[in-house]
């Protein structure tokens, strides 16, 4: 008798969870690698046990499916069925030696009777909190599930202390039980600013102004899309209930321009803006705060998809409606395909799971079995292209950055070198800008940066292809690494 199939699923959030339960309940071995110390990854985020936490789901809502997910783990788990490995930072994957049939997995096709995508794929990850080590998982095929991360756009007065993305605040809050602060502001644009500015007031925090870049004219013509989801209308308008009822100022059509403070951040000032996007003069107001939780956005986890050579359009790994990649024995769910939120993130991980389980059998999956996830899909990303489309970073916002404002933090690249860069020296694209001015070769990789250089070069905003998808000590490239296989 032929061992199970092994599946790796690196992740482990919503779309990771949903694809190694979905996978492991039809027969596949799965070893699940996260880099957290628990399950949920941000949208499920849980305080350490240590903190004895009495009431953690006051802190999130959708907790239902939270616990079934958790449970199903849990169970999966004490079945043998999954591996959950947690602390395991992966920092590369990579197809290596022969299929378990002998096939080569060089061939082209790479595919078996029925269309299977077994090959062998090594997924390297370093080991807790201080990332020395590193061990590699085998397996036949592969998940990502990897997520997203928040796009930052700078300003004058960013690099304060206390200044902080608004998903870091909500990590905080929810893994840690912290305040960053007594009293916030909250801005930017994008649908997390609602649910972070709620949580801060209901933690206790005095929130002194959500303030959102978009405003209610740039909801329309996209009615019919949003009205398609009731129950996020609703959500939507619970928060501003929250909001309202704790008398925080909803203060639309702002951004902040400036952050103001000495050794921390003391006030910001918040102005208007026009209908083109720019700062309309003599709108400035200063608002006092310690603490400001700004966020812009999310951009997709695409590393190790690009280090398996997957196609990326834009700055989404590109996927079939199985969400398979375009190698074989890859498939990608989640933010990590365009973001969409947790609910999007379940229906592809469910399919990315029945599909990646039939073919390690040798079967031609029947989308029949995941209609109800694929109709979930369909509707979740006109959701999400509607609410991309109306959270937009204002047109003009690098006209705010003074010649000083750093724009790199890691090499400490100001605006002026950029600009330099573009307008003296003929930089057209990112990577330009890079090698003229050191702009994104800091330890994280342009990861913060990456979306303000392309603004301010006026180039596309495209996904940086980076080797490895975290740093990695020279040690660990030297050695070679000790194998922990599915059990």
């Amino acid at each position: 008798m032929s061992p199970a199939p092994t599946l790796a699923v690196v992740g482990a959030g919503p779309a990771g969870l949903s694809a190694a339960l979905a996978a492991a309940l039809r027969g596949v071995r799965v070893t699940l690698l996260d880099s957290a110390a628990q399950a949920g990854g941000q949208f499920y985020r849980q305080p350490a046990e240590a903190l004895g936490a009495r009431h953690p789901k006051a802190l999130h809502h959708q907790w239902r499916t939270w616990e079934r997910l958790r449970d199903g783990l849990a169970q999966q788990v004490s079945a043998g069925r999954v591996q959950h490995m947690t602390e395991r930072h992966v920092w590369f994957v990579e197809r290596v030696g022969e299929a378990p049939d002998g096939r080569d997995p060089g061939n082209p096709d790479g595919r078996g009777p029925g269309g299977s995508d077994r090959r062998r794929f090594a997924v390297h990850a370093l080991l807790g909190p201080e990332q020395e080590d590193s061990v590699a998982v085998y397996a036949d095929a592969v998940v990502l599930a990897t997520g997203g991360y928040e796009k930052v756009l700078p300003f004058p007065g960013w690099t304060l202390p206390g200044v902080l993305t608004a998903g870091g605040a909500q990590a905080m809050l929810k893994g840690g039980l912290v305040l960053p602060g007594r009293t916030a502001v909250v801005a930017g644009t994008g649908p997390l600013l609602m649910p972070v500015a709620a949580g801060l007031a209901a933690a206790g925090a005095e929130v002194a102004a959500l303030v959102e870049a978009a405003g209610a004219g740039d909801f329309a013509g996209r009615s019919a899309a949003l009205a398609a989801h009731p129950g996020k209308l609703a959500e939507g308008a619970g928060y501003v209930a929250q909001l309202l009822r704790r008398r925080v100022p909803l203060v639309v059509r702002h951004v902040v321009v400036e952050a103001h403070g000495k050794d921390s951040v003391e006030a910001v000032t918040i102005a208007a803006l026009d209908p083109a996007g720019r700062v309309r003069p003599g709108t400035e107001r200063r608002v006092a705060c310690d603490t400001l939780a700004v966020g812009h956005g999310m951009l997709p986890h695409t590393d190790l998809a690009e280090g398996l050579g997957c196609r990326v359009d834009g700055v989404n790994v590109a996927v079939d409606a199985e969400q398979r990649t375009d190698v074989p024995g890859v498939w990608a769910a989640g933010e990590t395909t365009g973001i969409g939120g947790a609910a999007l993130s379940l229906a592809e991980g469910h399919i990315a799971g029945r599909s990646a389980a039939a073919r390690l059998r040798g079967a031609v999956p029947d989308p029949r079995t995941w209609a109800a996830a694929a109709k979930s899909r369909t509707r979740g990303r006109k959701f999400a292209a509607a609410l991309a489309a109306v959270y937009v970073p204002p047109a003009h916002w690098a006209e705010q950055l003074r010649d000083d404002t750093l724009v790199c933090r890691c090499e400490e690249v100001p605006a002026s070198a950029v600009r330099e860069a573009v307008e003296e020296l003929g930089a057209t694209d990112a990577r330009s800008v890079k090698l003229l001015t050191r702009a994104g070769m800091g330890w994280c990789q342009g990861r913060m940066c990456s979306a303000a250089v392309a603004g301010l070069a006026g180039c596309e905003e495209r996904s940086a292809r980076r080797p490895f998808a975290r740093p990695v000590p020279l040690g660990v490239l030297a050695q070679d690494p000790g194998e922990q296989s599915p059990s």
